[in-house]
């Protein structure tokens, strides 16, 4: 009983972070399409800012709160649902089609992000602690200002379409207010209700971050990635997913370490590798069958992989 009340304020926590990431992406998105930016370039930054937000507010409000175990651990498990769950889904809904530019520039980001916060967590560069310090988040972030730099500088593979849509500017900037406010009070009732859920299931904080609130906070990323495969927009769904990945560890991890450091649980190496393993299966994927795209059968083997990781997660 003492855990009906916490999972049903987690639960008003998850809806408010959905439809606050939705109001968000909605009205980033419309100011992208009156800039001109293409769709690639959209779902690489806007977008995938937008549905990036939970895990920063969750890991922002965990690391204030006292419970830094939830943020490495919310990243790699949301980081792994993008890529085996979302892009596996979306890519059973509509073939995803990956530009040159993502194979050469942001497939290899995704890499480099996932290799630098296993050896910053493991102590291969500073400090003597398992721990991912300051200094190091620093480091994350300036990396992610220059990918985002060179992902602008570069531009995408597409040109801006006249046919994609914008709201007027009034609806626009309501929906980006009230977008912020969803955000805050989800990932206030998230990181709150998650760590008394994690003591009273006699779970670890990295646990449960790597589960329940990792599943959570990637909903936005799997709903807009839906939808762009509905709307058969598949630069918009690959770039949320490439984009989300890449800024979730450089930017969001980034700046949760310069809160308090964040501890690293040993035992998560396994899912580190996993997400090593998750990258590598993307890429082959990609260069497998005919051109440069994700079929639905190559979708399907991706979201079976990823059932397998939740069970050996959970089991662990």
């Amino acid at each position: 009983m003492t855990s009906l009340l916490p999972l049903f304020l987690l639960t008003i926590g998850f809806v408010a972070l959905i439809l606050g990431a939705n109001w968000l992406v909605n009205s980033a998105t419309s100011i992208g399409v009156k800039a001109k930016l293409s769709p690639l370039i959209i779902g690489l930054t806007i977008v995938a800012f937008g549905t990036s937000l939970p895990e920063m507010i969750v890991n922002v409000f965990a690391c204030i709160k006292g419970s830094p175990g939830l943020a490495i651990g919310n990243i790699i498990g949301s980081n792994t649902m993008n890529i085996l769950l979302i892009l596996g889904v979306s890519s059973m809904i509509f073939p995803i089609d990956v530009s040159r530019i993502s194979i050469r520039r942001d497939i290899p980001a995704g890499f480099l992000a996932t290799a630098a916060i296993t050896l910053m967590a493991n102590d291969y560069f500073i400090g003597n602690s398992m721990t991912i310090n300051w200094i190091e988040g620093l480091a994350l972030i300036l990396f992610g200002f220059g990918y985002l730099y060179l992902t602008f500088k570069q531009g995408g593979s597409e040109e801006f379409t006249e046919g994609q849509e914008s709201m007027p500017w009034g609806k626009t900037i309501l929906e980006l207010v009230f977008g912020i406010i969803g955000l805050y009070i989800g990932g206030e009732l998230v990181s709150r209700n998650a760590s008394i859920l994690a003591i009273n299931w006699g779970m670890s904080e990295s646990t449960v971050g790597l589960t329940v609130v990792a599943t959570a906070t990637s909903l936005p990323e799997l709903i807009t990635s839906i939808v762009a495969a509905l709307k058969k927009n598949s630069s918009i769904a690959i770039g949320n997913v490439l984009g989300s990945n890449i800024l979730n560890i450089f930017m969001v991890l980034g700046i949760s370490s310069l809160i308090t450091p964040l501890p690293f649980d040993t035992k998560m190496n396994q899912q580190l590798l996993i997400l090593f393993a998750a990258n590598a299966i993307m890429l082959t994927v990609v260069f497998t069958g005919k051109g440069r795209k994700i079929s639905r059968f190559e979708g399907l083997i991706l979201t079976l992989g990823y059932v397998a990781f939740m069970l050996f997660s959970l089991y662990n």
